[in-house]
């Protein structure tokens, strides 16, 4: 039985580091694991502009506590006027590697998203044309629709649709949760790839009701039955080089997780690599976990792959209860239980 594993430094290719004090207080935790991340640009003001991705970039950068080579990949959020000029300065600008989608009210600061894909025609056009990704939150807004079929209406009416009609354009569907998003990915091109969160390999939809309702398990797109959670690890265990790690690591303060009204999403960034480890040695494929956490995603996007190293050894430690969070403090995903794997210092 395997108790130590070094693999290339990994990139999380999805990750939520809000900004100001609270980014500061959170950003540690993935810089430790991770060599990139995928900034997701869904502030309280959406980052629709390069110049602001730029600006947001700088600030991050000036948060690291150390110069230890981490570097941030920064992303558009896509409205309905995004023009396809903003898309080409994003393309110049050298740090922008994709552009978000998120369809108006879907989950967390995204009021100012997408309404009638049909309206963003113009960037989506510029961006098959210059090869910029788009990143998809894969759900429909409609109160018709059952809060757990979302992700697979999303593909029904907008997804498939959109590969039908821009078939060149390089697509990440983000956090899948279903089997017919697996079957979705794996039936497309290779334009088309997905990223898959540790918590949505971890845990079913009754983690949300455990004993009471677990406002730390609430996260969009929703936790999902267990044969849906069962087709994500076959998929992230594959070897397939269409699925790589993305977090969703998404910071809320406690205060607004608690509450009559809470925010939707999981802290996961204190273990990220750990958890996915627990995983992947369950499943019996511990040695995959290299290629889905380091090599996919990279190679999807281009980049080089990480030439450092990090050493996962199994021996358990007590996730703590709570972290700071600017004002306030926030809750991890595993709060005062075992995690299982470790990062060697």
């Amino acid at each position: 039985m395997t108790s130590r594993l070094v693999i290339n430094r990994p990139d999380d290719m999805h990750l939520h580091l809000r900004d100001g004090a609270e980014m500061q207080d959170v950003i540690g935790f993935t810089t430790k694991r991770f060599g990139r991340a995928i900034i997701m640009p869904n502030l309280k003001l959406p980052v629709t502009t390069t110049i602001a991705a730029m600006a947001y970039r700088d600030r991050i950068l000036k948060s690291l506590y150390t110069e230890g080579g981490f570097r941030p990949l920064m992303t558009l959020y896509l409205t309905d006027s995004t023009s396809a000029t903003e898309i080409s300065n994003a393309r110049s600008s050298g740090h922008i590697i994709g552009v978000k989608l998120y369809p108006a009210g879907a989950t967390t600061h995204s009021d100012s998203g997408v309404t009638d894909i049909l309206k963003c025609t113009p960037a989506l056009e510029k961006m098959a044309e210059l090869g910029l990704p788009l990143l998809v939150h894969g759900e429909v807004v409609d109160p018709k629709v059952d809060v757990f079929d979302r992700e697979q209406v999303f593909i029904d009416r907008i997804l498939a649709p959109l590969v039908q009609r821009l078939p060149e354009l390089r697509i990440v569907f983000e956090h899948i949760t279903t089997q017919a998003a697996v079957e979705f990915v794996l039936d497309a091109d290779s334009q088309v790839a997905a990223t898959i969160t540790a918590h949505h390999l971890l845990y079913n939809r009754n983690a949300l009701f455990h004993g009471g309702l677990r406002p730390y398990y609430y996260c969009l797109p929703v936790l999902k039955r267990e044969r849906e959670r069962e087709a994500l690890i076959r998929a992230a265990i594959s070897g397939n080089p269409k699925f790589f790690l993305g977090t969703d690591s998404a910071p809320h303060a406690r205060n607004a997780k608690e509450t009559s009204c809470g925010c939707a999403g999981i802290f996961s960034a204190p273990a990220a690599i750990e958890l996915y480890a627990e995983v992947f040695e369950q499943a019996g494929a511990l040695e995959r976990l290299e290629a889905f956490a380091s090599f996919h995603g990279a190679d999807f996007y281009g980049l080089p792959r990480n030439k450092g190293k990090i050493t996962l050894v199994r021996s358990a430690w007590m996730m703590p209860e709570r972290y700071p969070y600017g004002a306030d403090e926030i809750v991890p995903l595993r709060a005062g239980e075992k995690v299982h794997w470790a990062l060697a210092d």
